[in-house]
Order: structure tokens, then C-alpha cells, then sequence
């Protein structure tokens, strides 16, 4: 869900340095030499920093970047207000009932407290698009200021050729959004890693690549206890942006030399994903509109997954890497609608796919799933098109239909003794 990625927290880069990545793969001094000149807090850093970023992007500051430095308290503070701003209670509580009944976060989780924790915890700096300033916490540790300033730094450029306000503003369409991030986030992790590398292979640099950056990401979490207690869902659609964005730049750069993909933005996380779908088909996935509900059912939140997060929700309750990405490969739009019904919270789920074999194997995938999640699942009945199951209080209906002649899957969960035709098949748009 947008705002859960909290692009600012430069979370990940805390843990590759108390993982140890960057530091070990520093080389002697890093940076320009006597780089473009700068003054103010960090004049040092910056003045490294810029030159080497407008050469390794391939495009100038249009107006010198703008560092200031701020105490511990005073850049938590404005953390916690542009959380505050980005994530109203309507949006954040919506989001945190529809991970609960995804069942992937717990009933007890309180989604607002906890980000906003993990989102504090070992504050170093933050780029801010409104105002324009990268602002650095006083008294940081030496090495964590170094990789921020310099990261930081790139969204600083990126903000003076692509509206970065404007992308974490998006709304109602997580799935695009995560795709944005996954580009600005990604590019400033690869810029950073190539600089300090001095190399843009990093498989060669580090044996294993990015999985194993990830390896040591789960190695080091004893220095992010917050982190390190955070659910899957969090911890994931966390680090998405950076490596799986970083990996997209590197495949980016290589094909369009000299270029950045500001005017040609991926719109999906399955173009993150898979190369094919944003290099060679420019596969976008369809816009996919629900009627309004039926069976007295009131919507509360809207939004859709997205692949990454479809491969996320089949993962945590098959907990089968290869089945989750079997299960969601093929994937081609979504749309969910969170509601209250007399007996409590439900949701009906329509995914779109590339074909009635994609379809048919979530179709299947879904059933293990249910099973496994809901360990005395009874199946209530079962056509080749439609299985329903009790459990836990709960009935679970998929179905597989059509829309346009396009095969999509419907997974409603509702309280037992709620209606469970909340969507008309007939009516869902897929555009």
C-alpha cells in the first residue's frame, strides 16, 4: 500500500551498512576530487558527492542542492508530520484492515504506532520534494551520513526533472506507485553501489549479487530491532524499492546507455519484475473498475496489489517461493474493496490474468492456500469454476470468470452468515 513503502526512512541503507555490504565494498576515498564547491553543513560531502552523480546520470543540477542540518528531534518531528500528511487515518486504518484480512499482518498489529516507529528508528536524513532540502540529523555517525548525503543527493537531481511530490502523492493505485518508487529508489541505490564499487556488476563485485545484499540485510537486523520485528508484508514492499528497483536501473542503463527512464516510467511492479514486460511487450496491466457491492455491503477502501504484492499474500501462507511466483506470474490487474457487513470486515478481490491457464492455476494455487492458512478449512462445495470453504468464521468463495473475453478470478472473504455475492462478475470493467 503507498505510504507503507516510506520511501524517506533510508531504512535499507541503515541495514547495508550495519550489515557491513557498502562499508566492505568502499573503495579508497570514494568520490571526486576536488568535486563542485559547495558551502553550509556537508559543503565537504556534497562537494564529492554532485559531480560524480551528474556523471554517473548523465544529467546537471539545475540549481545547487540544499543541505541543512537539523538535530535528531527536529528531523523525527518532521518525519512524523509528513506521515501524518501522506497517510490519513482513513487511508492507514484501510490499509491496515485489508493486510488483516489478507492475513498478512496480525489482529493486533496497530499499522499507524508501528510505522511510525520503524520509520524513527535510526534517523540519519531525509530529501524533502516540497521544500526542496535534504535535511541531515546533527551529530550522525560519519559513515551513515556519507552514503545518505550522496543518496539523497540523487533525489535531489531526480526532483529537478521528474515531480517526486506529485508521484508520492499518488493515490488509489498502490501498484503503480510501488513501481514509481521502485525507479526513484532504485536508481539511488544503484548510483551509489556503482560509486562505490567503482563498478556497475555487482555480481562480480559481490558473489550472489543482490540475493545475497538481501542475505546480509536479514543477517543484520539486530541492528533495526524494529525492522527486524516487522512483518513480511512490511519488511518487503520496504526493501522492493531499492534492490529490485536497483536491479531495474542496472538493466536500464545497460540498454539505454547515457539515458534515465524519467519519460518512460514503468507502470507496474510486474514491469520491475519481469524485463520482457517493460523492455520488449511494454506489457501494462488493465484497469480493472468493481461495481458497486451488493449483499449490504458498505465499502470503506479501495485499491489494488499489484503483482509483487499478489506473489507477497501467496508466499506468506504457502510460504513456497517458486508456487508464489508460479501462482502470480501472468498476472494482469487488480482490484480489491474492502467492506463491513453485520458480523465484521470482508473482502472481495478480482484479479485480471494474461490467459484462462494463468487464471486457472491462481484458480488452484488459492485452494492450497486456503487450506493451509485455515487449518480446519471445510470445503462447502466445489465446480470447476467456483469453490467455497468455512473456516475460522469465516466463508471463502473463488470464482473464475470472465470480463471482455479476459479470464479474472474472484476471491471473496466474508464473516459467516454474510452474503458472499457481493460483486457482479457481469459488471467488473477491465479498461
Amino acid at each position: 500500500m503507498d505510504g507503507v513503502k516510506l520511501a524517506g526512512s533510508r531504512l535499507l541503507f541503515a541495514l547495508l551498512l550495519g550489515a557491513g555490504v557498502l562499508g566492505a565494498c568502499s573503495r579508497d576515498g570514494g568520490g571526486a576530487k576536488g568535486g563542485a564547491s559547495a558551502s553550509g553543513p556537508y559543503a565537504k560531502e556534497v562537494g564529492e558527492a554532485v559531480p560524480r552523480i551528474e556523471k554517473a546520470i548523465g544529467l546537471p543540477f539545475k540549481t545547487p542542492p540544499k543541505v541543512e542540518r537539523r538535530s535528531k528531534d527536529d528531523v523525527r518531528n518532521f518525519l512524523l508530520q509528513k506521515f501524518n500528511e501522506s497517510m490519513p487515518d482513513a487511508e492507514i486504518t484501510g490499509i491496515e484492515r485489508t493486510y488483516r484480512r489478507f492475513g498478512l499482518i496480525s489482529d493486533t498489529l496497530q499499522l499507524r504506532p508501528f510505522m511510525l516507529e520503524l520509520l524513527t528508528e535510526q534517523v540519519v536524513g531525509y530529501y524533502d520534494p516540497s521544500t526542496k532540502v535534504l535535511y541531515v540529523v546533527d551529530g550522525a555517525d560519519p559513515a551513515m551520513v556519507g552514503v545518505t548525503v550522496t543518496h539523497e543527493l540523487v533525489h535531489a537531481l531526480q526532483d529537478q526533472y521528474l515531480n517526486l511530490d506529485s508521484i508520492q502523492k499518488i493515490t488509489g493505485d498502490n501498484d503503480r506507485q510501488v513501481a514509481a518508487q521502485a525507479v526513484i529508489e532504485g536508481q539511488a541505490t544503484f548510483e551509489q553501489v556503482q560509486a562505490m564499487l567503482g563498478s556497475s556488476n555487482l555480481a562480480a563485485a559481490l558473489p550472489g549479487g543482490w540475493d545475497r545484499v538481501r542475505d546480509m540485510i536479514r543477517e543484520g537486523q539486530s541492528a533495526m530491532p524494529v525492522f527486524s520485528s516487522a512483518p513480511m508484508i512490511i519488511q518487503e514492499t520496504l526493501i522492493f524499492p531499492y534492490l529490485s528497483g536497483a536491479e531495474f536501473m542496472r538493466r536500464f542503463e545497460e540498454t539505454h546507455p547515457g539515458k534515465v527512464p524519467f519519460d518512460s516510467m514503468p507502470v507496474s511492479t510486474e514491469q520491475i519484475l519481469h524485463a520482457s514486460a517493460y523492455y520488449e511487450s511494454r506489457d501494462a496491466p488493465v484497469r480493472v473498475t468493481l461495481p458497486a457491492l451488493g449483499g449490504g455491503a458498505t465499502q470503506v477502501y479501495s485499491n489494488n496489489l499489484g503483482e509483487f504484492e499478489t506473489r507477497l499474500f501467496l508466499f506468506q501462507h504457502l510460504q513456497e517461493q517458486n508456487a508464489a511466483i508460479r501462482g502470480a506470474a501472468g498476472w494482469d490487474g487488480d482490484r480489491f474493496a474492502l467492506f463491513e457487513t453485520k458480523g465484521g470486515d470482508g473482502i472481495a478481490w478480482v484479479t485480471a490474468w494474461d490467459s484462462k491457464i494463468d487464471a486457472g492455476e491462481f484458480f488452484d494455487i488459492i485452494d492450497t492456500l486456503v487450506l493451509k492458512r485455515f487449518r480446519n478449512a471445510r470445503p462447502k462445495g466445489a465446480t470447476s469454476e467456483s469453490r467455497t470453504y468455512e473456516a475460522g468464521g469465516r466463508t471463502i468463495q473463488v470464482t473464475m470468470s470472465e470480463s471482455a473475453g479476459r479470464p479474472i478470478v474472484l476471491y471473496v472473504d466474508v464473516p459467516v452468515g454474510a452474503p458472499t455475492d457481493v460483486i457482479d462478475l457481469t459488471k467488473v470493467s477491465l479498461q
